[in-house]
């Protein structure tokens, strides 16, 4: 019988082995951050926590971070992480990957976890399906656009008429721009939210998400706004972590689409981040099926691969009739906005 090392749980919030690990990983994003998981924790209860076979004595080694999610409406589980397009298992090797997984299935086993689930890249290349009966979930578009050329050749390969025109188009309205981390933005930039919400029929997490976002992430955390006389008609959220800026929510107003504000929002975040000195604008994922924006952030000139999610126990991946009632955009699409965001409120306790 193969040796099998021990895995260990960590609270990532207080050992401060788990930052100093983070520094030093190329693959760490913003998701693994103790910042991320103190917002999950402060907004939703969430639970952090850690995987290792490092020591407890040592520094680590490797580990996969999670959030322990208890709802009596969808049951407990284990996600890496709630609202994270991405959160890569930190290891060095397929065997230190393959023993976290083994520790990782007798949690959920002794835990009565339904599932754990990882939000990685590249799991299914190295061949680790059939060896852990960890099974896809879940496919995203995912896309990443390269800010190493110079500005000017960013520029030239953006959509010419769907992306260049409208910033021209933009320019020429003389849109007011501002950015920044102010309540009064963030604000605006949830009310422009709130609207895309409903179009998509799709309640809104609550306020206090991105109010402790902001509080948590600090000056990593942006928001930026183009109004149009006065008239907040788009708005999106960045934060920048190591070398790369991450897009992760936008919001706008239907009736201003012609202007142009949104290609012109993110003209202005690539200025921004070519002048830090950023080698990556992260756009994120996108469901499969909302060629919308998929076709918006191609004509960005971005990069697009398929991102996909697993699970462990493979019955855990059938959905329930509970998470299909809870999710229909029909229902959503007409409510009035204290009712939607009210929905919000109570649901995103329950569906990280």
């Amino acid at each position: 019988m193969p040796f099998v090392m021990r895995v260990r749980r960590i609270d990532p919030l207080q050992d401060s082995r788990w930052e100093e690990f983070l520094r030093g990983q190329a693959q760490a994003s913003l998701f693994h951050t103790p910042a991320w998981l103190r917002a999950l924790h402060l907004t939703y209860g969430y639970e952090p926590v850690a995987f290792t076979t490092s020591a407890s004595n040592a520094p680590l080694s490797n580990g996969i971070v999670f959030c322990k999610i208890k709802s009596m409406l969808t049951g407990t589980r284990l996600v890496s992480v709630p609202f994270a397009d991405h959160c890569q298992p930190l290891v060095s090797s397929r065997d230190e990957l393959e023993d976290l997984i083994a520790g990782l299935k007798q949690k959920v086993r002794s835990e009565s976890c339904k599932y754990f689930e990882l939000r990685c890249f590249n799991f299914g290349n190295v061949g680790l399906e059939q060896n852990t009966e960890v099974v896809k979930s879940a496919s995203f578009a995912y896309h990443a656009l390269d800010l190493r050329p110079e500005i000017d050749l960013l520029f030239r390969r953006f959509h010419k008429s769907c992306t260049q025109r409208k910033i021209r188009r933009a320019q020429r309205e003389k849109l007011a721009y501002e950015e920044g981390r102010s309540d009064e933005l963030i604000r605006q930039f949830y009310e422009l939210f709130v609207m895309m919400r409903r179009r998509h029929g799709i309640p809104p997490p609550p306020l206090a998400w991105f109010v402790n976002l902001r509080d948590v992430l600090g000056g990593a955390l942006k928001i930026r706004v183009i109004a149009k006389e006065g008239q907040p008609i788009a708005s999106i959220v960045t934060v920048r972590h190591k070398e790369r800026l991450l897009y992760k929510y936008g919001g706008s107003d239907a009736r201003f689409h012609s202007l142009g504000a949104m290609p012109l929002l993110f003209w202005r975040t690539v200025q921004d981040a070519k002048e830090l000195g950023l080698a990556e604008l992260d756009l994120g994922r996108s469901d499969l099926e909302d060629n919308g924006l998929i076709a918006f952030k191609d004509h960005l000139g971005a990069s697009r691969s398929i991102l996909n999610y697993y699970r462990y126990p493979r019955q855990s991946v059938r959905r329930g009739i509970v998470r299909r009632t809870l999710f229909a955009p029909k229902l959503y699409s007409h409510c009035p906005t204290f009712l939607l965001r009210a929905v919000g409120k109570f649901l995103y306790r329950h569906i990280g």
